[in-house]
């Protein structure tokens, strides 16, 4: 299967290719502003918004992963401000012409990173009780609830999400929408891992409530490398979806997302789970 992955140089793109790359199955190009490391991945260095090249490096494609993101100053997860940008412009563009290109290119299926931020609100309605093991708070979001971004981030992800069900529905494109929850670089990929980068960039010490704040919000959110990878080749395998929601988590005991709907209908079984014994301290 020859598969386009944009962004893929990047955080989840590597997760991506570390655990799928060397795979018979796959022939995997990144289309990213940097060099891919992997050797087994053939890298092509441009930007994503550049749509000649996205469209030419699209032709003979089976799959598309749309992972391509432009930065944001403002309108990001924790900003609930409604206002425009120029690079949340920059955005609904990318994914347009990301999605359009797929749809003309005709390849069978398309896997969008999506975003937990598409229904944040439920976390910011319970936020941080939800993160603790005896937090009187019930709830598990799956992929029948209404979109509820929490900012103009996650709006630009649900805007996506519609037009991967526009190519679904109108252009028979098979899109897999995954609502992603933490996927991290490898040196963090454990759920000390935002506390940890945090105390690495000086934001606040080890041990204080900020960190254990940290620590129980992403034994909840926490998606493993490997994990994440699984889902991806489930996605990718599958014959059967036209258009669906999955979220990207490993099978953390005190997650609030999700995960049987990914069992059942793509056959996903996370190897992780924050609250293992292995986690139950800080890695050395």
């Amino acid at each position: 299967m020859d598969v386009l992955i944009t962004g893929g140089a990047g955080t989840v793109g590597t997760a991506i290719t570390d655990h799928l790359a060397d795979r018979e199955a796959y022939d995997i190009t990144s289309l990213d502003l940097e060099e891919h490391p992997d050797p087994n991945v053939e890298s092509v260095v441009a930007d994503a918004r550049d749509t000649e090249t996205l469209r030419s490096e699209l032709e003979g494609m089976d799959a598309l992963i749309h992972l391509a993101h432009v930065p944001m100053d403002d309108g990001g997860p924790s900003d609930q401000e409604i206002a425009w940008s120029d690079a949340h412009g920059e955005n609904l563009r990318l994914h347009a012409n990301a999605i359009g290109a797929a749809v003309d290119a005709d390849v069978d299926s398309i896997v969008y990173a999506s975003s937990n931020h598409a229904v944040g609100l439920y976390e910011v309605e319970n936020a941080p009780e939800i993160y603790y093991p005896d937090s009187s708070v019930d709830l598990m979001v799956d992929h029948t609830v209404q979109p509820r971004p929490d900012s103009m981030y996650g709006s630009e992800k649900v805007y996506a999400e519609g037009l991967c069900r526009l190519a679904a529905d109108a252009h028979d494109v098979r899109c897999y929408a995954l609502r992603i929850c933490a996927v991290r670089d490898r040196e963090y990929d454990h759920p000390y891992g935002d506390a940890e980068r945090a105390v690495d960039n000086g934001d606040f010490e080890r041990g204080s409530d900020a960190y254990e704040t940290q620590v129980a919000r992403l034994k909840c959110m926490w998606q493993s490398r490997r994990d994440h990878a699984q889902m991806v080749d489930r996605c990718l395998q599958d014959d059967d979806v036209d258009y669906d929601v999955f979220y990207g988590v490993s099978a953390n005991d005190r997650r609030w997302f999700d995960i049987d709907h990914a069992r059942e209908v793509l056959g996903y079984e996370p190897q992780d789970d924050g609250d293992d014994e292995r986690w139950a301290s800080r890695p050395s």
